[in-house]
């Protein structure tokens, strides 16, 4: 059987034994987990990269993102491996925002600020 796709993360899942591919869905799998699950980001403001990001670092792509970042508006952006992985929220997600401090819900279309903490 294909592996198939769930609605919520994005996970593979349904291998049959055997299956190739497994070990690469497999990887996709835990970096999208590490990524993701417990969301807290630096920022959400930040319009590039900035030039000394750390593996584990994760920004939310404002509108009027620049270079690297273009074209990927509202988007999580993660460094993994000294490279940008890049991840789009569904409706409900929640995510921590470090520099300020607040809660952030992402309503289908935006990522909407919530309550201090």
């Amino acid at each position: 059987m294909s592996a198939r796709t769930d609605p919520n993360l994005g996970l593979n899942y349904g291998w049959s034994t055997g299956e190739s591919g497994w070990a690469a869905g497999m990887d996709a799998n835990l970096k999208r987990l590490g990524a993701l699950v417990s969301l807290s980001v630096k920022g959400r403001h930040l319009s590039a990269p900035p030039a000394t990001a750390q593996d584990g670092d994760r920004y939310l792509i404002p509108v009027n993102a620049t270079g690297e970042w273009k074209d990927k508006a509202g988007q999580v952006a993660v460094r993994i491996q000294n490279t940008w992985d890049y991840y789009t929220p569904k409706t409900g997600w929640l995510c921590f925002v470090e520099e300020e401090a607040k809660l952030c819900a992402y309503t289908g279309t935006d990522w909407s600020v919530g309550v201090s903490l």
